[in-house]
């Protein structure tokens, strides 16, 4: 039999969207994510980084265009089950979960995508979410309640949460906010570690932070005012004039031992 040559779905694929309510929010936002890819969403405040994630987890509605996510496309198929595919990291869910549940409980909960949960779990999800918290090098805050933990502690909590849920993709949005230097760091290299390897997460990091991009990611989408000012491998896109662009000022992008540096 001949063998089937086509290529993998895109993780993510979405065509000509607008979100318009009082005045146009997204405008014909077309962005593909491949397979073995890991992006980068950068924009000033206000340019649609947070109405673009709603859409994508089916929080906000588009006007007109295509969503599709794993092969699965919204209108054609059931988008309770779709949202599933998607993996958000977002401090929205800090401020759900109760002060005393403990961090175990909270990455055992994400199986069903369920927060606060009743009794003690299983024994063999306890031995699943540990599992987890060791990928996110997390497991010594495990029986500590919430409202001990740090901001980074909580984001590895959360990831490791996410991936409990078997996602085809994880958007963090804007996971170093709060962090110190040091924190934030050894937050960038957690996250190398799991976006690399035969077990590698594809990763959507959403940022208006050029410092935070390390090289694992491969390509960024930028946004300017709702709509795609720049879309690519981040070697030929992540460049000083489309950042000028981005941020309407005057910029200039340094790289340095493969990180970037910003200078107006």
């Amino acid at each position: 039999m001949p063998c089937d040559k086509r290529m993998p779905a895109p993780l993510i694929h979405v065509h000509g969207l607008c979100v318009e309510r009082e005045r146009a929010i997204l405008r014909d936002i077309n962005w593909t994510m491949n397979p073995g890819e890991h992006w980068v969403i950068l924009g000033a405040n206000g340019s649609g980084k947070t109405s673009l994630l709603s859409v994508l987890t089916g929080y906000l509605m588009e006007t007109r265009g295509s969503v599709s996510i794993a092969g699965a496309t919204r209108g054609r198929d059931d988008w309770r089950e779709l949202r599933k595919r998607v993996g958000l990291v977002s401090n929205v869910l800090n401020r759900m979960i109760e002060p005393d549940e403990p961090a175990l409980s909270v990455v055992a909960g994400g199986r069903e995508a369920k927060l606060n949960l009743c009794g003690r779990p299983l024994e063999s999800e306890r031995r699943t979410a540990l599992a987890l918290m060791r990928r996110t090098e997390c497991t010594r805050v495990a029986l500590q309640p919430w409202r001990t933990l740090s901001q980074g502690e909580r984001q590895r909590i959360l990831i490791a949460r996410a991936l409990h849920s078997g996602h085809s993709v994880l958007i963090l949005d804007e996971p170093c906010a709060g962090l110190d230097p040091i924190a934030r760091e050894r937050f960038l290299k957690m996250l190398a570690r799991i976006g690399t390897g035969t077990d590698a997460v594809p990763l959507v990091l959403v940022t208006h932070h050029v410092e935070e991009i390390t090289p694992l990611f491969t390509h960024v989408l930028m946004l300017c005012q709702g709509s795609v000012l720049a879309s690519g491998p981040i070697g030929t896109t992540l460049n000083s004039g489309n950042l000028s662009k981005v941020f309407g000022e005057k910029i200039c992008l340094k790289k340095i031992g493969g990180r970037y540096l910003l200078y107006t």
